[in-house]
Parts: C-alpha cells; structure tokens; sequence
C-alpha cells in the first residue's frame, strides 16, 4: 500500500476497484494524437481508471476521500459496459492499515457520480447498509440535492442505493467547509454542479486533490476537460485557479483515478519536482 506524509497528514491508497472508460471522453475535444502520448490507450480506445479511496491519518482521526466502485453494486451488463475489471476490496486495505470499516470517523465525498459513491453502501445479506456506520460523509449540497433529485441525464450516475442508506449521515456544505484545521472541501462545480476538491495545508507543505477536474497527470493542461464534465468552461477556469495556487506552494497533487501516480508535486512553473508512482500488483 503506497503511503505518503504531508505535514501533519498520512496518505494511504486503498484498492477501490478500477474502471476502464473511452479515451476520447476522459480528453474531450483534445485529439488523440495528443492525449495518447501522455496516457496509456487499449485496442478498444479505453484508459484505465483507477477508482481508489485515499485513507487520510489527521489528529487521530481517520478520512476516506472518495468511496470507491464498490462491491456487488453493478450488473454484468454495467461492469461490461464501464470495464469494470476489479471491485473494491476496501476492508482488507484497511486491515493492512490496522483499521475497520468502524474506524473511519469521516468520509469526504467531491462528488457523488456512481465510480465515486459506490462504496458509500454495502451489502448484508439482501440489505444495502452504510460501509462505514461510524463515520459523518461530507458533500457540497448542490451535489446533495441533485443526487436525489437527478435529472434526464444524471439519473444515470446518481444512484439511489448508493445514497439512500446514507441519507442519515449525510453533511453539506455550501460554498467551502473546514473538516479539521488546515483540511478543506471547496465547491468547484465544473465536472458536476456539485462537485468539490479538497486541500490540506500544514507547516508550509500542501496537497491538492482536483477530484475530476484533474482525474490524471495527463489532465494537468488547464485546457483539458472531460467530454463528461456538465459545465467544462468551469471546469477550465476552476483547474487554472487551483493549479496556479498549487504552483505557487509548490503542491503535491493527489489522485484517485490516475492508474499510474498516486501523487505529483509541482514547482511554481509547473514542473515536476517529485512523484509517488502506483505499485502495480502481480495478480492485476
């Protein structure tokens, strides 16, 4: 399990499954030629997406940032369909980590879309249960409100067994909210209406987590959106904030979907001063 230190903070990656989406939509209106050169490509034009919660160690308390594919949350047909190859398997990540599903205080959601929510809920026996019933989830409430109330396309992202058995231990937020000192959720839109990233500052030493604004490395030119985003115009201005404010504290950018880093630090011209690569296991 690859494990990081910023500040007063540990990063710990937990295996939440992986996906494997069209190319073309993950790089927008960027032509091939151009993307394919900085992220690997499959004979079926797919990319691998990571979809691995990141286990925040702060003040003794314990965060997952994002929740994960899930396990036994999607048909044949969808796991076909999203190339859905693993499913998460969070509860030995955690046992590595020496923590249970009860250990978690807090759950730190940027948005709600099904590759990100999925292991908000799990199963027992034929019930779909909170995975983590000690823990308060954080979310923008425009995110909130448009997952139970999704519209015509939406619908197909925001799922109800992924929030309704967590309706209880939901939390929101408006514009930016203060998990812990130093730790904060910001609603950027862009990606989704709701859609949030979240920054750690501590003893002169940063990490940014873009969420979907920035799913990979390969995302890092402000100009690249996802043919996915709802709003990508947002999506452009709210990258070119937050990277020229990452630039400038020489930042750690960390990532949930990047099936390659786990972690890039930036100087002020956007360059790479370090990186914290993905350990590829022997039985993927």
């Amino acid at each position: 399990m690859e494990t990081m230190k910023i500040g007063r903070a540990t990063l710990m990656w937990l295996n939440g499954g992986v996906t494997h989406l069209d190319g073309g939509a993950m790089f927008g209106v960027v032509p091939k030629p151009l993307w394919s050169r900085k992220y690997p490509v499959n004979e079926k034009n797919q990319i691998e997406l990571r979809t691995d919660p990141i286990l925040l160690q702060v003040d003794g308390k314990n965060l997952i940032i994002d929740s994960g594919i899930g396990k036994d949350k999607l048909t044949d047909k969808e796991k076909r369909n999203f190339g859905v190859l693993e499913e998460s398997s969070i509860e030995q990540s955690l046992e590595e980590a020496g923590l249970t599903k009860e250990d978690i205080d807090f759950v730190l959601m940027t948005h709600l879309h099904f590759d990100h929510a999925c292991g908000l809920t799990s199963w027992d026996k034929e019930q779909l249960v909170p995975t983590y019933p000690n823990a308060k989830i954080y979310t923008s409430e425009t995110e909130w409100n448009e997952m139970r109330n999704p519209n015509m396309r939406s619908k197909n992202t925001y799922w109800e067994s992924n929030w309704k058995p967590v309706e209880s231990y939901v939390h929101t937020f408006e514009n930016s909210f203060e998990v812990l000192p130093g730790l904060r959720m910001v609603h950027t839109s862009g990606h989704s209406d709701g859609h949030s990233i979240i920054i750690f500052e501590d003893a002169g030493e940063t990490f940014i987590h873009m969420a979907d604004i920035m799913p990979t490395h390969a995302h890092q030119n402000v100009l690249w959106a996802l043919a996915y985003d709802d709003f990508p115009v947002t999506s452009v201005h709210e990258k070119k904030k937050w990277m020229d404010f990452g630039y400038g504290k020489k930042a750690w950018y960390v990532f949930y979907h990047d099936a390659q880093y786990r972690a890039i630090k930036f100087d002020q011209n956007g360059e790479v001063m370090d990186h914290l690569k993905r350990v590829v296991h022997a039985y993927e």
